[in-house]
């Protein structure tokens, strides 16, 4: 068995209620919904600290990127415009958040200060650019795109120089999730048939499938110990959310509801460092935004 630590937290949504919310729970047990709007909420990602989560919401219309302490009070939103923004990430020095926009036409990443001010585009050519993670020195971004085709991993400078691709196959690689001692990076493909969790080195070598089943596995999230990976999958008839260890190992289940539960992200108090120092990040709704 995987053991989770009793003061870790993993964030994520649920269509429990009726429309996709952001809830939060300990050990799988302690469940509670942090969001309450007629509207869609998700792609959670914890600031560096815990203290706060940013994430998306249509509350107001259009997808924008809202956040709001880590027990849900104040809400807030940081960015306005009449396109689409979603996917944040939070940066590892809780000054930057990364996120995808389709307000310049197709969908690119681009970062913005934590208060929604001086968003900067970083990728830029015709087609799209979705779910950026941080590398845990912040130093780079990974992030998945279709701009040879098909979607694949592809990895830049914080600056949005030296983009490379990392994956190359003729399926769809999505939501990349680095790794918290930066030296490996979770994904999820459909390169085999079904979508599967894969991990490969940050230079692309040694990809390696941790999921075999008939299903869907989406949205990997590290613990921050990095022993770990948080997943959804819809193995058991509606997607829920699991833990296994980094080799595929000991998969288990920590929600058990009748809709949908999927975007992990994980924060644990014991692994935290104040903002100055190095965090991680993780995302994805696909199954209600998406496509």
């Amino acid at each position: 068995m995987v053991a989770v630590d009793a003061q870790a937290r993993i964030a994520f949504v649920s269509e429990r209620d009726g429309n996709p919310e952001i809830y939060v729970m300990v050990d799988g047990k302690n469940q509670r919904r942090l969001t309450n709007t007629p509207s869609v909420e998700w792609d959670p990602s914890w600031a560096p600290g815990g203290k706060r989560i940013v994430f998306s919401s249509k509350r107001d219309g259009n997808s924008e990127i809202y956040v709001m302490d880590a027990d849900g009070k104040n809400p807030r939103r940081l960015t306005i415009n009449r396109r689409n923004d979603w996917h944040p990430s939070w940066s590892p020095d809780g000054e930057r958040i990364a996120f995808a926009s389709d307000r310049e036409g197709n969908f690119a990443i681009y970062m913005a200060d934590t208060n929604g001010k001086n968003p900067q585009r970083l990728t830029n050519h015709r087609r799209s650019d979705w779910h950026p993670s941080w590398s845990s020195d912040g130093e780079r971004i990974a992030f998945a795109s279709d701009r040879e085709g098909n979607f694949a991993i592809y990895v830049m400078d914080v600056d949005g120089q030296n983009q490379q691709r990392l994956t190359n196959n003729l399926r769809s690689d999505w939501h990349p999730s680095w790794s918290p001692d930066g030296e490996r990076i979770a994904f999820a493909s459909d390169r085999e048939g079904n979508f599967e969790i894969y991990v490969m080195n940050t230079d692309g070598q040694n990809q390696q499938r941790l999921t075999n089943n008939l299903r869907s596995d989406w949205h990997p999230s590290w613990s921050p110990d990095g022993e770990r990976i948080a997943f959804a999958s819809d193995r058991d008839g509606d997607f829920e959310i699991y833990v296994m260890g980094v080799d595929g190992q000991n998969q288990q289940r920590l929600t058990n509801n009748l809709h949908g539960d999927a975007d992990p992200a994980w924060f644990d108090p014991v692994f935290a460092v104040a903002p100055a120092g190095k965090k991680f990040t993780m995302w994805g709704w696909f199954k209600q935004v998406n496509r």
